[in-house]
């Protein structure tokens, strides 16, 4: 038995949960907002759902939530999303919360990749709970980005099946199990990209990613829904910089289909007029401004505008998007001298929203004086599970350099993203 029994009565379409009970919402501060966390179990079968959701400090209105959820045998990684410097700043940029589950079924993946088995109906759930624990009570109607990894793109898909008029658009990566269900016209409104690896990636009888991919994509595309596919064929099914081709996409969106002014509601998201859009050449690569296309237009993937056709095309070309731009410049700076030639630093930052943070440069007048973190990247992810690491408590943005008192040195720091772009520096005040 599963969480099928959660949903005995329907209002207004949705399944509702009713034999399940949440813990209390617990706050975790971080240093860019708070990490609420929250259990939905089933009273019935041992089955339980967490759920890390973040929201970032300085929000008035939490406008949608951004959905991250892992594959299968992954549990217990999902609450790394919540804690994402990446996530979180692309978050703070939209006003959304990031919400990172962990899906504990006796099954596995098996009953909760399919969102009537009570996934569905535990997210609706929570973000009902930590809306009204976090004073954000918005966050029950707001509308969702979904992002799935194999067995949780199952599930987005699932989830664009039985709440399409909730789904602001969805990316799935090498999503599995072939779905053999049809889609609601609503769900032809969604922006979606399919990500595959072809040949290399996960295509066992039982996972069929590549069959899922292709299927699905044709079934969207040939209905015409707004569905795109990428082919990264030198990768695999657990090898993809997929968030450098995801935040893109879901910006582009976002800023098309938001609701106006002050609404969150997702019944005031806006529809896409596809000939306004872009098209994609799945064999070629080439890509077309739609309105100029003379061929058939549903067999090619629906790109929602030029800048995303563009980093669709570097994506299946090279596996990856580079950002070429830097990130933001580090603030709240102070220093407190230890002694003649010692002085610690600390500061804040906000991560470069395309590609994180990578480390931090010290300089002292023009020269480089210590990077921070020491060694290694202050956060990478997984291009596995897409899942953060460090998962959680990076560590203070604090650090011991050697100045000499007395030399007039100007202390500066500059942010470094992981594609090595650099800031500009901000300058502490003068170091005596």
């Amino acid at each position: 038995m599963s969480f099928g029994l959660l949903f005995s009565q329907q209002v207004s379409g949705i399944p509702q949960v009713e034999s399940s009970v949440e813990s209390q919402v617990e706050e975790y501060p971080t240093e860019n907002g708070i990490v609420y966390r929250v259990v939905v179990k089933n009273l019935d079968t041992a089955n339980y759902a967490v759920y890390n959701v973040f929201i970032p400090t300085g929000v008035d209105t939490v406008r949608g939530a951004f959905i991250h959820q892992h594959g299968c045998g992954m549990e217990g990684r999902g609450v790394a999303t919540a804690y994402d410097v990446q996530y979180q700043a692309f978050a703070k940029k939209w006003r959304l919360a990031v919400v990172g589950p962990d899906l504990y079924y006796e099954s596995g993946c098996h009953d909760w990749k399919n969102p009537e088995s009570g996934s569905g109906p535990s997210l609706l759930k929570a973000l009902e709970q930590v809306g009204k624990a976090s004073n954000y009570p918005e966050l029950r109607d707001a509308p969702w980005l979904l992002w799935g990894h194999s067995g949780g793109g199952h599930w987005v898909l699932g989830m664009m099946k039985d709440y399409p008029e909730r789904i602001l658009a969805a990316f799935c990566y090498s999503p599995a199990f072939d779905p053999q269900w049809a889609y609601p016209d609503e769900a032809l409104k969604i922006p979606v990209m399919i990500r595959h690896a072809g040949a290399n990636d996960s295509n066992s009888p039982d996972g069929k990613c590549w069959e899922t991919a292709v299927n699905t994509f044709h079934k969207l595309r040939s209905a015409g829904g707004l569905a795109s596919i990428a082919h990264t064929p030198y990768q695999n099914h657990n090898y993809s910089f997929v968030r450098y081709m995801a935040i893109p996409f879901y910006s582009s969106v976002l800023a098309k289909r938001l609701p106006m002014g002050k609404s969150v509601s997702f019944t005031a998201m806006r529809d896409i007029d596809e000939t306004t859009g872009w098209l994609g050449d799945t064999l070629l690569t080439n890509t077309y401004k739609y309105a100029e296309y003379t061929s058939t237009p549903m067999a090619l993937s629906w790109l929602p505008d030029s800048m995303v056709a563009a980093k669709w095309k570097e994506y299946v070309i090279t596996g990856t998007v580079v950002d070429r731009t830097p990130p933001p410049a580090p603030y709240g700076l102070t220093h407190k001298r230890l002694h003649n030639v010692a002085v610690e630093l600390s500061w804040q930052a906000t991560a470069d929203v395309e590609s994180g943070i990578k480390q931090f440069n010290i300089y002292n007048g023009n020269q480089l004086i210590a990077r921070f973190p020491e060694h290694g990247v202050y956060q990478r992810f997984d291009t596995n599970g897409d899942e953060a690491i460090p998962m959680s408590g990076l560590p203070e943005l604090k650090t011991v350099v050697m100045v000499p008192a007395g030399a007039g040195a100007n202390v500066s720091i500059s942010t470094v993203n992981h594609f090595d772009m650099e800031s500009p520096r901000t300058v502490f005040t003068r170091v005596d």
